[in-house]
């Protein structure tokens, strides 16, 4: 046998383990997949039954309590664990919360595509817009369950809405965060917990853009959809001078190039000419024909909302923006959405 083995090709096997590799990997995640379909179904339609029984039943909040318990005990002692009082009043929520859903002609298994975690979760939200927004990103950006709980414990929804005009927060929930122009990617602010930097300690621009290359992953989720990465500390020279851009992406949605530029301080009017010359390089002697004009944010400290007006020509492609070194208030967001929803009469909602 193993002289069989030392005459195969190893180009042979290594393309035939990569082969059943993925094979193996597809049908176990196909699996998963079906596992969590079929338990989001089987609970729904438990919550259904649930829902039904009590309909023909006692209408006093007493009988629900009581069902629930008698329910508990009994498919416990004969299916084991998941069946808890908690768990059949969320399967009984999740029933009243999607029940629309089932009115549908497709199969229940086409309508739900987390997993029951996703949902237990996602029914604690009670801004139905907002809810819906978190389910449509998961699903498509794939997240999972604690990816999911740091998206909406950064106010993800509400850092988009306060950047977006009255159609375009409607849209939020209904299609997700879509990328059809610059402005689309732009959160305000940045939340950048995850890079483990001290906001009380004194770090210097160097760190926190290793920071960030260290903890690359994490911040092309913040970032949001179709970055790629290129290049950090990227060199042009112009007139025998060097410069230096501190961040280069690319986004494929856009197809253009994003740079972006990290000042610890307060933004001051040099740093936005700083980025215009960026981008000027950029779109003059690095883009190609066929791709749309540079962006460039400029992620900073401290900004002055009127001196950023008053720098950048209205057409600019150049983005200044905070960010932060903490988790927000999620109640600080919602009041500043809430603000910013009654001066343009958006009709947002307040939610958990």
């Amino acid at each position: 046998m193993a002289n069989e083995l030392e005459i195969m090709p190893q180009h042979n096997v290594h393309t035939l383990i990569t082969e059943l590799r993925e094979l193996i990997a597809s049908a176990r995640n196909t699996a998963a997949r079906n596992f969590n379909t079929i338990q989001v179904v089987t609970n729904f339609e438990i919550g259904r039954r649930i829902v039904e029984h009590e309909q023909q039943g006692e209408k006093r909040a007493e009988y629900g309590k009581t069902l629930l318990k008698r329910l508990s005990a009994d498919l416990t002692r004969e299916f084991g664990r998941g069946f808890s009082e908690d768990n059949l009043s969320n399967m009984r929520k999740f029933y009243l919360t999607y029940r629309e859903r089932s009115e549908i002609s497709e199969t229940l298994s086409q309508k739900f595509t987390l997993s029951w975690s996703h949902y237990v979760f996602l029914l604690g939200v009670k801004n139905p817009e907002e809810r819906s927004f978190y389910e449509i990103e998961a699903t498509g950006q794939a997240w999972s369950i604690r990816e999911l709980k740091r998206q909406f414990n950064t106010g993800l929804y509400e850092r988009l809405s306060l950047s977006r005009d009255k159609e375009k927060v409607k849209e939020l929930s209904e299609k997700g965060q879509i990328i059809e122009k610059p402005g689309d990617m732009i959160k305000y602010p940045y939340v950048l917990e995850f890079l483990g930097l001290d906001e009380k300690a004194a770090y210097s621009e160097n760190d926190l853009e290793t920071a960030i290359i260290d903890k690359l992953e994490h911040f092309l989720l913040e970032l949001g959809k179709g970055f790629l990465f290129e290049a950090r500390q990227k060199r042009f020279t112009f007139d025998a001078d060097h410069f230096y851009v501190d961040l280069v992406f690319y986004n494929r949605l856009l197809r253009c190039y994003v740079l972006i530029d990290l000042k610890i301080g307060k933004l001051t009017h040099q740093d936005l000419g700083q980025m215009q010359m960026y981008i000027n390089y950029f779109d003059r002697h690095v883009r190609l024909k066929d791709e749309n004009p540079s962006v460039g944010i400029v992620l900073c400290k401290m900004k002055n909302d009127a001196l950023v007006e008053l720098t950048l020509p209205e057409n600019a492609n150049i983005y200044a923006s905070q960010y932060q070194l903490y988790l927000p208030s999620k109640e600080e967001l919602r009041q500043k959405l809430m603000e910013w929803a009654e001066e343009n009469e958006t009709g947002v909602e307040d939610g958990e």
